[in-house]
């Protein structure tokens, strides 16, 4: 499923902010909102401090909705998760540059399924992992809070990377490759951060602490939508 690989701004809420004994009516509520694809952070308690979602919840979701899953695999050896959440919602696959010992192949088997593939850079990851991978990148994640916690507060030295990640692509990727950011967007940076290139943005807390979930993220999305392609 090579969704969304057009130069359309998504708002993808992130599942990790949600009610867990609510998560199906949430869904429900932000896909009659008109949103039509999700973040979905699973976590493994050994890359990351934390331990979400499992295969069998992600299935579960997948009967329920049509939204499309943008799933980020914050685990260690991710060839064993792959296929374990190749569903057919499922639009992208993303991995830490730092979770697998051959990056590229792991890259190739998300692509081979029919799914985009992404590499997930923390804040401290350097630019020049994606040297030799721009064939395989479909998609590059700029973590802008440190991986593992939602709730987080941007980290403003993140704003450059954006932005240099986005010249990267002009200069050295494909044009379709997707620009995605996660960690600590409002409705105050979100703005500034879709002109420096943002074209996916994850939001959790911004989202779901909304009263009305689906308002809020209609919000979020005309804010990126506006200011998404002005760039600064």
């Amino acid at each position: 499923m090579n969704c969304y690989q057009r130069k359309e701004f998504r708002l993808l809420p992130s599942l990790l902010s949600s009610d867990f004994t609510r998560l199906g009516e949430q869904v429900a509520e932000l896909e009659k909102a008109g949103c039509d694809l999700v973040h979905l952070d699973i976590m493994d308690g050994h890359f990351v401090p934390n331990l979400t979602f499992g295969p069998p919840v992600v299935k579960s979701l997948s009967k329920f909705t049509d939204i499309a899953f943008d799933v980020h695999l914050m685990v260690d050896r991710p060839d064993d998760w792959i296929e374990a959440f190749d569903f057919p919602n499922t639009c992208s696959i993303t991995i830490h540059a730092e979770a697998g010992y051959h990056v590229h192949r792991s890259l190739q088997s998300i692509q081979n399924r029919g799914k985009m593939a992404g590499l997930a850079l923390n804040p401290a990851t350097p630019l020049d992992c994606l040297e030799y991978l721009w064939p395989s990148l479909d998609l590059i994640l700029v973590m802008t809070v440190n991986p593992g916690f939602g709730g987080q507060s941007f980290i403003p030295a993140c704003e450059e990377k954006i932005a240099r990640v986005g010249s990267l692509i002009t200069e050295k990727g494909n044009p379709d490759t997707v620009l995605e950011i996660d960690g600590g967007v409002n409705g105050d940076n979100l703005g500034p951060l879709a002109k420096k290139g943002a074209q996916w943005v994850v939001a959790g807390h911004s989202v779901f602490s909304q009263p009305d979930i689906g308002a809020g993220y209609r919000e979020l999305q005309e804010i990126g939508t506006k200011n998404w392609g002005v760039r600064t």
